[in-house]
């Protein structure tokens, strides 16, 4: 007897339930340089509301709770709401989480000033329908705001060779354009778009299941000095190091 598919939905479950922990205190995580850069993108103030989609462990939606937003966090991932909730008792502040699928967000439309996401749209198989649930929960003259890896064109098919390898719930990095042509096929008009990169240590990253392959890889893009992977990859005394390429994107709702 065959076995039935596993969906996309309980791929990423099962990921980030296991990795809910270690996701949770990667310094990466909450590195200091660009989540300034993320509370400045999103321009919040106090009052305002503020929906944080697939928030994971909670460390955006705790730091833009700091400002005195209203914020609200969704994840498909109980465990990683538990641990999304630990993180604001112990910051001391107040979020409202819930457990929640960003294909259908369980919200009304137009309820939210802001809408962001970080780290998310390379796991979604529809992209254009998560950011088209954003748009309808985000009010007239509101931000949306998408922060994700964006490897280049020529290094796009060799970056998600290499991320799937290392998360099974990885689907595709979107280039840069790709984003900025969701926006506009969406009607949203651009704000800002910045970008930065995020470093890492592999072993950090990866599972010991799959580290042989995973360093194997990047030791052969190591020695072609072609970055192929587009991580910019170099050897250290600790081991290999690595960088995601990430973007930052904000529109503005004007309807």
């Amino acid at each position: 007897m065959s076995r039935s598919p596993v969906s996309h939905e309980t791929r990423i479950v099962d990921q980030f339930t296991r990795w809910a922990k270690p996701f949770a205190e990667l310094p990466i995580h909450a590195d200091a340089e660009s989540m300034a850069q993320t509370v400045s993108a999103c321009s919040v103030t106090k009052g305002m509301k503020v929906l944080d989609v697939a928030c994971g462990p909670g460390i955006v939606a705790c730091e833009l709770a700091l400002t005195g937003a209203d914020v609200t966090g969704v994840d498909l991932t109980p465990a990683m709401i538990e641990q999304a909730r630990l993180r604001a008792r112990k910051a001391g502040v107040s979020v409202k989480y819930q457990i929640g699928n960003a294909q259908h967000l369980p919200f009304e439309a137009e309820s939210f000033d802001r809408v962001v996401t970080r780290y998310s749209f390379h796991h979604m198989q529809e992209p254009a329908e998560i950011l088209a649930e954003m748009v309808r929960v985000c009010r007239p003259d509101g931000r949306i705001i998408v922060i994700d890896a964006t490897p280049t064109p020529a290094c796009q098919a060799h970056y998600d060779l290499a991320e799937t390898l290392r998360d099974r719930s990885h689907t595709s990095a979107l280039t840069l354009q790709q984003l900025l042509r969701l926006g506009a096929d969406a009607g949203l008009f651009p704000l800002v778009t910045q970008q930065y990169r995020l470093a890492s240590r592999l072993q950090d990253q990866v599972a010991p299941e799959d580290w042989s392959a995973l360093k194997e890889m990047f030791v052969e893009d190591i020695a072609s000095g072609q970055d192929r992977l587009g991580m910019g990859a170099w050897n250290a005394e600790d081991g290999i190091h690595f960088y995601f390429p990430i973007s930052i994107v904000v529109w503005s709702k004007n309807f």
